[in-house]
This record gives structure tokens, sequence and C-alpha cells, in this order.
């Protein structure tokens, strides 16, 4: 347990010299061992779980779903989701800020990065909520909040990492995070609803379309449909697995922005090293982790943590509500992939001793992340939209995003008090 603790103020402090989290794991995680076992058992272990790691075939649905994002980003699609929703709840009080929320859930079913959605959502949305008179608090908060939604709706690279640390079947985890993602679109949408029913100028109606303009918008993103059923649709059934759904999705999101004549051979390239960029920072960051969960695994922390949480707590769903409470506070104060990293090797044993579902784990792990992505004081989704949107105030986004985090926190009540939300379309597969 001692060994384990000091470990984690290594990282920790490691990280606060600024030294990139990959290196901090990798160091600590080395070091441990070294000292625990001998410099060459160290060597022999963590060169073992590099080479393994690097090898992993299922990683390679990383780069796949990587780049079916990009590809999809580039082809224009986020304007025409807003649109489509826009079309249906554009003019209720704070139909906008709905529709932004809603167009992201659906960027997001062919994105899986909160970041890239968010950023995304900034300039479709925002403009169009300005000039309609929203105040700014509703409008970014609204767009922050529907930006996690591209973490948790499939494909997510959060699940893909969690699948992997704790050999979960990420097929399965895909195919549940699609009823919490519906649901999380619904709790989004209702803070919506509380902020206008106090404060009806934050939000006031936009025009009304004709059935005949809200069926014309809908053509607009066939594409999004297309490619969500034909590769979440291909996991479920059964057709292929998740590497494979994850190459279909990249040639299909290649196609379709080919046919919408949106890649050009610079922006080809810009899309390849992009996702390349993106990919080698999360193998970086995901070889380091295991490296260090190896270290952790030779100490005794992950028991004792146990036997004591069960002191603490007897009640097996008491023990979960603790840990989520340990995340939410983290993620106030940490980078939330940091923190996933550093607390899956500590805490994955203990809910699987306790009989838990691993699959269920995994949508409580990403939802709080998701919580994390827009908790003040570091939330990133945060200061992406304070970067792309120089006029808005950081004050103001704070101020704006704090009922759509309590939207989250309810959301993630519903989620542990109904396990069958994330369990039953995962339960139905193979039947």
């Amino acid at each position: 347990m001692t060994e384990a603790m000091l470990g984690f103020l290594a990282v920790f402090g490691l990280a606060f010299l600024r030294l990139p989290l990959a290196v901090s794991m990798t160091i600590v995680g080395f070091g441990g061992l070294a000292l625990m076992r001998g410099w060459p058992a160290a060597m022999a272990s963590t060169s073992q779980v590099v080479f393994e790691t690097g090898f992993h075939y299922v990683l390679s649905v990383i780069p796949l779903f990587v780049l079916m994002g990009n590809f999809v980003a580039r082809a224009g699609l986020a304007r025409e989701l807003f649109t489509a929703a826009n079309a249906f709840v554009g003019h209720r009080r704070g139909g906008l800020a709905m529709a932004s929320i809603i167009a992201s859930g659906g960027f997001g079913s062919i994105c899986g990065s909160s970041i890239a959605t968010a950023a995304t959502m900034s300039r479709v949305a925002y403009p169009q909520m300005k000039a309609h008179g929203y105040k700014d608090t509703l409008a970014t908060g609204s767009i922050a909040s529907g930006g996690t939604l591209g973490i948790l709706i499939p494909p997510s690279t959060i699940l893909v990492v969690y699948g992997i640390i704790t050999e979960t079947d990420i097929g399965k985890l895909f195919v549940a995070g699609i009823l919490p993602g519906l649901v999380a679109i619904i709790c989004l949408c209702l803070a919506v609803v509380f902020i206008t029913w106090r404060d009806p100028e934050a939000g006031p109606p936009a025009e009304r379309f004709t059935w005949a303009e809200r069926l014309r918008a809908l053509r607009g993103i066939w594409g999004v449909g297309v490619l969500f059923l034909l590769v979440i649709g291909g996991i479920y059934g059964g057709v292929f697995t998740a590497t494979e759904g994850a190459g279909v999705g990249a040639a299909g999101a290649f196609m379709f922005a080919l046919l919408r004549r949106a890649l050009t051979p610079r922006v080809l390239l810009d899309i390849l090293v992009e996702s390349a960029r993106t990919t080698a920072m999360l193998f970086a960051i995901l070889i380091a982790a295991m490296v260090f969960t190896n270290f952790i695994n030779f100490t005794s922390m992950p028991g004792d943590l146990k036997e004591f949480i069960l002191e603490v707590s007897p009640s097996p769903i008491m023990v979960v509500v603790v840990m989520m409470g340990i995340y939410l506070a983290l993620g106030m104060v940490m980078e939330e992939l940091a923190i996933v990293l550093l607390t899956i090797p500590v805490f994955f044993p203990i809910i699987v001793g306790l009989g838990f579902d691993p699959v269920w784990f995994g949508i409580l792990i990403v939802t709080i992340v998701e919580i994390g992505l827009i908790s003040p004081p570091v939330g990133l989704n945060l200061f992406v939209l304070n970067s792309l949107l120089p006029d808005v105030r950081l004050g103001t986004i704070y101020r704006g995003i704090w009922p759509f985090v309590v939207a989250d926190i309810v959301r993630l009540g519903i989620l542990i008090a109904v396990p069958a939300i994330a369990l039953w379309l995962p339960g139905m597969m193979g039947r």
C-alpha cells in the first residue's frame, strides 16, 4: 500500500512540474518496479508491456475512429445536424440551445471526441444563438455540455481506452453507451427548460419551421444515420467486431466526404496528419498507463483499498457512490483522462470483486469524465470555448455551465440507480 501511495504522489508531483502525463507514469511505473523487483525484472516487465500493448490488435480501433471523426468533421455535417434539430425544436424557448445539444449528440455518434464536438458546434450554433438574442451563459453552457456527448455516444475513444485497460469487450461498451446517451440529451435539454423557465430572456424562441421544411432538413443528415447504423448496427448484430466496424466506419466517412467534395489533396493530408498526431498521443498515454498499472498490480494497494472501502461502507452500491464522489472531486482539479488512467487500476478490481458489471462501470466512468470536462475551474471544454469565443469572458462561461453540471450529476444518479439503462442493449447482443 505504501509503495503505491508513493507512486501516485510521485506522478502528481511530476505532473505538477509540467512533465507530460505519459512520461510521468512511465518513469514512476518503471522506477517503482525496479525498486521492488530489481532493474533486470523491471526492464523485462516494462518491455513486455510496451510490446504487447503496442501490438494489441484492438488498439487499431483508435486511429480508425479518429480518422472517421476527422473525415466527418471536414465534410461539414455539423451544420446540417444543427439545422435539422433546429427545424423541430428551435421555435421553443431555449430551442436553439436544445438544437445544439441534440446536434452534438448526432455529431458525437460519428466523431468520438468531446473537444472536436464542442469546437465544431461553437462555430455552427453560437452565431445563431447570438443572432436570436440568447444570453452567453445559456449559449456557451449548452455547447460545452453538448460537446461531452462526443465521448459517450459511440464510437468513443475513452471507452476504447477503458476497454483495453480492463479487457472489457469494446463492442458491448459501444452499444452500452446508446441509451445513456439518449438519457444525457434529455437531461441536458431539461436543464435548458429550467434555465428559460427561470429567465425567459435567456433563450427567446426562434422561427417555426413548416413540416415540409423539416423534412427537407432531415434529408441533409442521411449520412450520419447511415454511418451510425452501419458501424454500431453491424457491431450489435454481430456482423463484424468493433475493430472491423472502425475500418468500415473510416472507409464510409472517407467516401461520404469524397461525395460531398470536401476533400482536396491538402485537406486529405491535414486529416491524415491530425489523425496520426492524435493517435500517437493516445498510444503514448495508454502505454504509459499500462506500465504504471503493472507497477500498481505488484503492490498490495488494490486489496488493501478494497478492504478499507468495505469497512467504511459495507453496502456495495454505496462503494460505487463513494468512488463517484472521489471522481467528481478530482475532476474539478485534474485532467480527466489522467484521473481515469490513474484510478482504474485501483478501483476496477474492487468493482469486479463486488460483482458489478464492468460494462456498466465503464459507462459510469465516461459519465464522470463528461462532468469533469465541464466542471470549473479546469474543465477542458470550457477553455476550448474560451479560446474560440474570445468575446465571451471565462467567468460568463463558468456561470452558464452550472445548471448543466447539476443535470449531469442527476443523470449519473439515474445510471447508478438503474443499471439496466446501460446493460439492456449489450445483454441482447449475441442472442
